[in-house]
């Protein structure tokens, strides 16, 4: 069965879809409608002008959340295979990383984190891009512009800035010119929105942006549900870092570093996520796609296909317990 995500058929894409609708199911059966959170005005905004497509419907709601993240799967199999940090063409990291939003089911409903998620995937992807372009300030700028609009929708997000100077100083050597660049990309949102804000009479709304907690989520069934759910992503994380040791070894230089910044872009996530106000239920899903790429190591190490079975069929049966407990 893990062959039908190894391989490059364009039908495993619509083998992707099928899966994604099965295990979102039960959110698709019991639909949520986002309402608006206390500080995040950018987010509510959003949700406002997407209401006047939808018109409060909580199952349209769902149906575009199921179909953003089968979207952002397949680009994040995109960055992958485009910066070559698998030695073969593969769906892998867009399987593991569907599997994994579907073990808790707010990270299945329209939520801030979702949106959030795109910023943070373009930034990485062009942060790659970095050592190999001629426009190097052009890319900078992006890059930080992106990760800039991720903060605006939630404070703690400004932890992802470390994220960007990793950037630089895995990719680029120091140029002053370009640093600068950097910070300009960085501040230019903030000063459009403030000049905006201004301009309509609502700058306070800036006074209620800054907002830190500690998201240990209790929107779980159950402590012993919770216990379990981080014990298995610990073992798929540990496999997922075994293979990683031994596949990214016989790798390029280039790739070398990617590797180190999407392992710093998890251990910023796992840290922006935990000084999440807990009353973002999704905060933890901006950990999922550092996290599902680096496991997808484990579905892909080629010398020991029986490991590699062992993890796929142990994720499935981890990813029945995350279902059958949320029921």
């Amino acid at each position: 069965m893990l062959r039908l995500f190894r391989n490059n058929s364009p039908f495993t894409v619509i083998i992707l879809f099928i899966f994604a609708l099965l295990v979102k199911s039960q959110v698709l059966l019991q639909p949520y409608s986002p309402e608006p959170v206390a500080g995040h005005f950018m987010y509510n905004y959003v949700i406002k002008a997407i209401n006047i497509l939808f018109r409060h419907s909580a199952f349209a709601f769902t149906l575009f959340a199921i179909f953003i993240l089968f979207i952002q799967s397949l680009y994040l199999k995109s960055i992958a295979i485009r910066h070559k940090l698998f030695p073969r063409y593969t769906y892998v990291p867009a399987f593991v990383f569907l599997l994994l939003t579907s073990i808790y089911p707010p990270f299945n409903s329209f939520n801030e984190s979702l949106l959030v998620n795109w910023l943070l995937l373009g930034a990485v992807d062009i942060m790659f891009g970095f050592s190999q372009t001629t426009q190097p300030r052009k890319l900078i700028f992006n890059a930080s512009f992106l990760l800039s609009v991720a903060a605006l929708f939630q404070f703690t997000f400004l932890f992802f800035f470390l994220l960007l100077l990793v950037g630089m100083v895995m990719f680029r050597s120091f140029s002053l010119g370009e640093w600068s660049v950097a910070l300009m990309g960085y501040i230019t949102p903030f000063y459009f929105l403030a000049c905006l804000l201004f301009l309509t009479d609502k700058f306070y709304l800036y006074s209620q942006w800054p907002h830190i907690g500690v998201s240990m989520s209790g929107h779980v069934t159950s402590i012993f549900y919770l216990i379990l759910t981080l014990v298995g992503i610990f073992i798929l994380l540990a496999s997922g870092i075994y293979a990683m040791q031994r596949n990214v070894a016989m790798s390029n230089i280039y790739v070398r570093r990617d590797w180190i910044a999407i392992s710093f872009y998890l251990i910023i996530s796992i840290v922006t996520a935990f000084l999440t106000d807990h009353s973002i239920k999704s905060a933890w899903l901006i950990t999922m796609p550092a996290l599902s790429i680096i496991i997808s190591h484990a579905l892909l190490l080629e010398k020991n296909k029986r490991f590699s079975n062992f993890i796929f069929y142990f994720s499935l049966v981890f990813l029945i317990f995350c279902l059958m407990a949320n029921k």
